[in-house]
């Protein structure tokens, strides 16, 4: 088993991130990604709003820096989505992806099994 939370998104190339995970472990074995990812069409707009208004100023408010909490908005931005991640665990070795949205799509588990 390998399992990643709120890490894969900060990677500079995922996908050669996801090829060593996938070549560690022995067939049969499961990668587990939890990260936040596309929302739900409806509360997109919504969603972004948040994340880049209210989050950096709660940020300041509370550790006094907004400029960490802008970048957490924009690192979920630039982060590939639900459909997009699968395709590159796909294409770095897991025969099989499965993908669970959690909060709309606010975060998702992709679960990769190596064959």
């Amino acid at each position: 088993l390998v399992s990643v939370a709120f890490w894969l998104r900060n990677m500079t190339h995922k996908d050669l991130a996801l090829t060593e995970m996938c070549r560690v472990l022995r067939p049969g074995g499961r990668l587990l990604v939890l990260e936040f990812s596309k929302v739900a069409a409806p509360l997109a707009k919504a969603y972004d709003w948040y994340s880049f208004s209210i989050l950096p100023r709660v940020g300041q408010l509370v550790a006094g820096d907004a400029d960490s909490y802008r970048y957490l908005a924009e690192s979920i931005r630039m982060h590939p989505g639900q459909a997009e991640l699968k395709a590159m665990m796909k294409s770095a070795g897991f025969a099989h992806v499965d993908v669970h949205n959690l909060s709309a799509g606010v975060v998702a588990l992709h679960v990769g099994i190596k064959c």
